[in-house]
């Protein structure tokens, strides 16, 4: 069976209203990004180690589905439809792998949030998020199916693109801080595919929950590892743990997103669901950066300006013709 041969449940048809309430909770949930970023970004600089910052955001995520999960009837039965899928074929294994994909984006946020700011590091995700919609689409991975790349699409992919190097060409002079974007690039190119398989995860269990629980177990045993290996390599953090309780909030806040996500995707499909989230991203990381600046997050003229080119490119992209 192929990837678009896959087995979903197919998106009910939504009225205008409920179309325009799920984009702007997925709007929402770009907000919650933005917040989130700034949460791990501090929690990394206090630890003195983005990995272990990830690792604690994540791991705090899954302790709360953990008990919520098992707590609820929905939560049981999804993951007895889940194996149910995996038996029988319908899902794959690979897709219950997108928390690789979450893991590196929190990790991508404890190491890079302290020198390039929320709205730097926001824009950068966006790039690679919405370059990576184009192929999520045309591959099929979603669970709408295959979506044409049309001009708009990819005359907003490209626009992206250029609202990053606006943003961040007040700091072309500084080869590392510059290189430290390619995380965060990165790290949005894996957004999109995980929305999708998640998506997949979701339908397959018929609960929110459990797609959300299959994420975090996932994404901590990646962190686990990786935090192994560099406790190995360069020692324990030499950081300590925060008295303020706003810094352990990164869980929860990953928690209810990407539950929100896998929720809206069935209906939105994955370019919508992105828009909307960058949107938020974009919105959320430039008031951040604003109202509550970091010594390396007072955005400039330049940043503003990309950030407003961003929201252009999400518009063309989303405009049918």
């Amino acid at each position: 069976m192929t990837i678009t041969e896959t087995k979903t449940a197919a998106p009910p048809t939504l009225s205008t209203g409920r179309r325009i309430a799920g984009v702007g909770l997925a709007t929402a949930g770009g907000v919650l990004v933005a917040l989130q970023s700034r949460i791990n970004g501090e929690l990394g600089v206090r630890l003195a180690d983005g990995i272990a910052a990830a690792v604690l955001s994540f791991g705090l995520g899954l302790l709360i589905l953990l008990v919520l999960v098992p707590a609820t009837p929905g939560g049981r039965r999804g993951l007895t439809a889940l194996r149910d899928a995996l038996r029988a074929g319908a899902l794959r294994p690979w897709q219950c792998l997108g928390g690789v994909c979450g893991a590196f984006l929190v990790a991508a946020q404890g190491l890079t949030i302290g020198a390039l700011g929320v709205a730097v590091f926001t824009v950068a995700v966006v790039a690679g998020q919405s370059s990576s919609s184009l192929l999520v689409d045309r591959a099929g991975l979603g669970p709408t199916g295959r979506q044409p790349v049309t001009p708009n699409r990819l005359i907003g992919a490209v626009l992206t693109v250029l609202a990053v190097l606006l943003a961040v060409g007040d700091r072309l002079g500084d080869p590392a801080t510059l290189a430290l974007a390619l995380l965060p690039l990165a790290g949005g190119v894996g957004i999109a595919w995980q929305q999708a398989v998640n998506g997949r995860v979701r339908a397959a269990a018929d609960n929110t929950l459990t797609a959300t629980l299959v994420n975090f177990v996932v994404g901590t045993m990646t962190l686990l590892v990786t935090f192994a290996v560099e406790v190995a390599v360069r020692g324990w953090p030499t950081g300590g743990l925060p008295s303020e309780p706003w810094l352990y909030l990164g869980g929860p806040l990953g928690v209810a997103f990407i539950a929100l996500a896998a929720a809206l995707v069935r209906f939105t499909g994955v370019l919508l669901l992105g828009l909307a989230t960058i949107a938020g991203q974009v919105i959320g990381a430039v008031l951040l950066d604003l109202v509550l600046p970091t010594s390396a997050s007072h955005p400039g003229v330049n940043t503003v300006l990309g950030a407003v080119l961003t929201l252009v490119a999400v518009l063309i992209a989303a405009a049918r013709r």
